[in-house]
């Protein structure tokens, strides 16, 4: 007989703690928000409609691709299909979370999703594979990198003068270092270990060989297919 699972609580003082956890990792974040700020008025978009895309939209990476569509004339199906390919990472985000998304009420399942991004996503996969369930940091870490993104956004837009190319200082390499050392440290299942060499592998295959931006879709959906029918399956054994 199958038991249903017990339901996930979020704990407010735990959300709290993990806000201020990731507030370090923040203060990079607020350098890169500064530059698409300035990138999106160097576009010709007003302050206003640059903020209000960090608001609402909340994907840096993708916001800096839909720039580079950007004029008098948006080509809305190409804009779609690069936001697409950007974001299909999420496909495996999601897959590793799902042992403990599927234990909340879906509102807030889909409400905590909201204010997912990599660095929130990376602690919270390395805890659960140390045996700890931690969902709050996707809450907490994930309200503090928001605040930071709209932060440097507001900088860049109307200061951006200040910071024309975070590459010159290196802080691009903070975040990409700060996901590796999450991915490569504590305690690993052997299948988490085969499901990244799966995404990787079919990532690399895809850079070389097919279009552009396809290796971030297709290491996705190779290695979240891994994540979600054999990881998932492991655990329904348990």
């Amino acid at each position: 007989m199958t038991t249903s699972p017990a339901t996930y609580r979020l704990d407010p003082a735990q959300v709290r703690a993990e806000f201020l956890r990731l507030l370090p990792i923040s203060l990079f974040v607020v350098a890169f928000g500064a530059a698409f700020g300035l990138a999106a008025v160097q576009k010709g978009i007003v302050p206003l409609e640059g903020t209000l895309m960090s608001v609402l939209v909340f994907a840096g990476a993708s916001q800096f691709a839909a720039l580079e569509l950007w004029g008098d004339q948006v080509a809305l199906l190409p804009l779609i299909a690069i936001t697409f390919a950007i974001n299909s990472r999420h496909l495996l985000m999601g897959a590793s979370l799902y042992p403990m998304l599927r234990q909340m009420p879906t509102a807030q399942r889909y409400g905590i999703l909201l204010v997912l991004t990599d660095a929130n996503w990376a602690v919270a996969a390395q805890d659960y594979q140390n045996g700890r369930r931690n969902l709050e940091v996707i809450l907490g870490g994930g309200v503090v990198l928001w605040m930071a993104w709209l932060i440097g956004t507001l900088l860049g837009v109307y200061f951006g003068g200040l910071l024309q190319d975070p590459k010159s200082l290196g802080l691009d390499m903070v975040l990409g270092c700060f996901l590796l050392s999450m991915a490569l440290g504590g305690r690993k299942n052997p299948r988490v270990i085969v499901a990244w060499i799966v995404a990787g592998t079919a990532a690399m295959m895809a850079y070389w060989w097919l279009p552009p931006h396809t290796h971030v879709v297709v290491g996705a959906l190779a290695g979240g297919a891994v994540g979600f029918f054999w990881l998932e399956h492991k655990s329904d054994e348990h």
